[in-house]
């Protein structure tokens, strides 16, 4: 590997010039015309009569298979701007026409998938026994099945098209109101502005004073925007109940499960086992409360760090760990983790300007991703980094795979994502260099556990409750607040001194609109990545071919039935969800033991 490693990502091999790329221009403008060919060729089709005349959807099939990788790199490719630069304007207009092109190959798609829907069952059964088709037979039983619940393509078409600049619109709008948060910060005596994404670390810090101060500006910010956020938020959310209304769909979550490939039963038993297991990260949180000196946890102290880790870990260590853990594991995860660093495929830098969080894009064409974060050099850092690494080997173990089986859902990219954060979490613990280190170790791993299954709770529980509520009209921002501190008192128990009720406003996942309810998918994730992990424990080096062979599949299976066949394991129960939680377990008991004689 590389020594020393760079911190910003290389995008020049992509399409050099950035924004201004000429190649980048020449790139869509090919793709455009190809789409509007595409479109020419599936409105001319005829739904096949014979299981014959399918064989004329051989090169359709081909086309948008082409014009679905290519319109995925362009796309990730303007992401990339846009993150690494919040004030590129360009990027702001190059996303809009990729937002063009998305809406126009969705509408091919509809016209595409009413073709499935009008086929006669006799030549549909041959047609996808075809030897040519079998491959990709799922997907498109699962697309002819979604159109005949949807309104005529014609009228899906025009609402694709209205998006474009409304329900799309106001997504974008969201990221320009994020743009503007300035927040000021006094560091070596001097006042500097940080951006949310930097502003956000702070809420983190060990200091609880800089904590706290921090968490009174961060409120005030957002309630600033917060008239901005509520419109945004509002018109999302009304759009998709009238979009749902005349479809006839009646429950907001058919479509996110549809998305997720994931039966009602079994969100219901993941939550059931989670709302059961609470009580022990209760007492966690208990205990953090003691060491901090304080009667209860207030919203930032959750993620404050507990024990003294020796030093901030640099970006070459964390990779290096990284790539030393899976291969504990995985030869091939190792491989591809070395990869990534050498060819310079992460943005890790730390400097103003870059949008908050962390990302994972896929560039189908190229074959190749491109990780977006912040690094600071502390632990929940390392454990990012291994985090995005996950979903790149996830898409790089399905690169070779027919492009319409490689569009694999959220949840099942969280479980590739955070089973290699696991990986390394785990490592950290127990290579700690002393007691205190392997005390802020396990705390940081903890820590997550109750992210997904109280703060990705709350996000659920208030966006539930927010559509039922939208259904009778706009709900003001005081109401919005409500509704998210009632929320998050819930997921917690009720365990925290104060809460955060313009976190609405500052959480990106609402305003995504490519994905309704971007929430679940992440607890699922990582309770079906803590399942996989005990079975991996069990079952030592001869998982990881297994663990190839899930994730290959991801895309072609409901995950009740991935979980049948490569785990043998049923999701609708509880047994397994209580597996994964009986993992966590032991991670508070042994804090609780570490602690005890320090409260």
């Amino acid at each position: 590997m590389n020594n020393p490693l760079k911190l910003t990502w290389d995008l020049e091999s992509i399409f050099p010039g950035g924004s201004s790329s000429s190649e980048y221009q020449t790139f869509l403008d090919t793709l455009e015309k190809d789409l509007r060919q595409l479109k020419q060729d599936v409105e001319a089709a005829q739904a096949p009569a014979s299981v014959q005349e399918t064989e004329a959807f051989d090169a359709i099939i081909a086309s948008m298979s082409s014009c679905i990788s290519r319109l995925s790199e362009g796309s990730a490719f303007v992401s990339c701007l846009q993150a690494q630069d919040q004030s590129d304007k360009k990027a702001v207009q190059l996303s809009g026409r990729i937002t063009g092109l998305h809406a126009l190959l969705s509408t091919i798609t509809t016209q595409f998938d009413d073709l499935l829907a009008r086929t006669d069952d006799d030549t549909w059964k041959a047609w996808m026994q075809r030897e040519e088709v079998q491959p990709i037979s799922f997907v498109l039983n699962e697309s002819r099945d979604q159109a005949r619940e949807k309104m005529s393509p014609e009228l899906e078409s025009l609402a694709l098209d209205l998006a474009v600049d409304g329900y799309h619109g106001w997504g974008d709008h969201y990221d320009t109101v994020v743009s503007h948060i300035k927040i000021p910060f006094e560091k070596d005596g001097e006042t500097v502005l940080l951006s949310a994404g930097q502003a956000h670390n702070k809420l983190h810090d060990a200091d609880k004073e800089v904590r706290d101060s921090m968490f009174v500006k961060w409120k005030e910010a957002w309630a600033e925007k917060a008239d901005f956020c509520g419109d945004t938020l509002n018109h999302l959310g009304g759009f998709r109940l009238k979009l749902y209304e005349r479809r006839g769909w009646d429950e907001v979550l058919k479509e996110p499960l549809a998305i997720n490939r994931m039966s009602k039963q079994t969100l219901d038993a993941m939550w059931g086992v989670i709302q059961d297991n609470k009580a022990m990260l209760v007492k966690y949180m208990e205990r953090k409360a003691k060491l901090l000196g304080v009667d209860k946890l207030s919203w930032v102290d959750v993620e404050a760090p507990i024990g003294k880790v020796s030093s901030t870990v640099s970006y070459q260590e964390a990779a290096e760990t990284i790539v030393e853990q899976f291969r504990k594991f995985s030869p091939k995860m190792a491989d591809f983790a070395e990869m990534a660093f050498d060819k310079s495929w992460i943005e890790a830098e730390d400097r103003p300007g870059k949008r908050p969080g962390g990302f994972c894009t896929s560039l189908p064409v190229s074959k190749a991703t491109r990780i977006f974060m912040t690094y600071s050099g502390t632990a929940s850092n390392v454990s990012t980094l291994a985090h995005e690494l996950g979903h790149g080997y996830h898409q790089h173990v399905m690169d070779d795979l027919p492009v319409f089986n490689q569009n694999y859902a959220m949840n099942v990219a969280e479980t590739a994502s955070t089973f290699a954060e696991m990986i390394v979490s785990d490592a950290m613990v127990k290579k700690a260099g002393d007691e205190q280190e392997k005390l802020a170790l396990l705390e940081d791993k903890i820590q997550r556990s109750v992210a997904f299954y109280m703060n990705i709770h709350a996000r659920f529980l208030f966006e539930t409750r927010f559509y039922e509520k939208r259904k009778n009209g706009l709900l003001s921002v005081q109401e919005l607040n409500d509704l998210m501190e009632e929320a998050q008192k819930e997921a917690y128990c009720d365990a925290l001194s104060a809460y955060e009720p313009t976190f609405w406003c500052s959480k990106l996942h609402f305003y995504i609109t490519g994905v309704p309810f971007y929430n679940f998918p992440y607890t699922f994730g990582y309770m079906f990545s803590t399942g996989i992990y005990a079975q991996a424990l069990q079952e030592g080096s001869g998982f990881a071919d297994k663990y190839d062979a899930l994730l290959q599949d991801t895309g072609a299976m409901t995950v009740e039935e991935l979980a049948k066949k490569h785990l043998n394991a049923d999701l609708t129960g509880r047994e397994f969800w209580q597996s994964a939680s009986d993992l966590l377990k032991q991670d508070v008991e042994e804090f609780l033991a570490m602690t005890d004689s320090m409260a």
